[in-house]
């Protein structure tokens, strides 16, 4: 089973934690990670885009012109998708993106992610930010000593203090260990686990 150090706010050692192999020590499978990132993202997919036909747009009731004699093309309506201000054709309509992915297939690649990320050495165990306060800059203070850029901090129940002192800053997300996701996980470069966080975790994936 995997070990590793588990830190305090000021990053002094404080113990050590086994995880588990099953889902820390996962084979890492790239197309799986790739099919759970596309449903994601396919998932969030708002999907209001739309555009008009020739039978929504505006006007076009009367023929433009006689239909020989003119010397001009043959022209029933004015708002044929061939002319300007006409209607559009095979455009985008109010559609759902999402699709269903089996429960397996999202579990496997959120312990790929995570097996991937103890390999590169971006996970880190925190045993308590020790914020007593919403600040900002106490919270960031306490971030940047592990990591530099940007960093996912998965906490194991709601944390109001967590939860506003990381808000504003760019790069930064804080996340329940129920909502935890292969995208987030991704997306970020190191991966901060409050050390009551990562039962649940295991407790889900295991």
């Amino acid at each position: 089973m995997p070990t590793v150090d588990v830190y305090d706010a000021q990053r002094s050692k404080v113990g050590q934690i086994e995880l588990s192999e099953a889902v820390f020590a996962a084979e890492v499978k790239p197309h799986l990670l790739h099919e759970v990132v596309t449903w994601q993202l396919a998932c969030r997919r708002k999907g209001t885009a739309s555009t008009k036909t020739r039978a929504e747009v505006r006007g076009g009731g009367r023929k433009p012109w006689r239909q020989k004699g003119t010397g001009r093309a043959r022209a029933g309506s004015r708002r044929s998708p061939l002319w300007r201000g006409g209607g559009v054709v095979h455009g985008p309509k109010p559609r759902d993106y999402s699709y269903s992915l089996p429960r397996k297939v999202r579990k496997a690649a959120l312990r790929s992610a995570l097996s991937d990320k103890l390999a590169r050495q971006q996970l880190v165990v925190l045993k308590d930010f020790g914020l007593e306060r919403i600040k900002t800059k106490d919270f960031l203070a306490v971030l940047r000593r592990f990591a530099e850029q940007s960093a996912l901090v998965v906490t194991p129940a709601a944390d109001e203090v967590l939860d506003k002192s990381s808000r504003n800053l760019p790069g930064v997300k804080v996340l329940r260990a129920e909502g935890l996701n292969v995208y987030d996980i991704l997306r970020h470069e190191q991966l901060v686990l409050l050390e009551p966080a990562v039962s649940r975790i295991e407790e889900a994936l295991s």
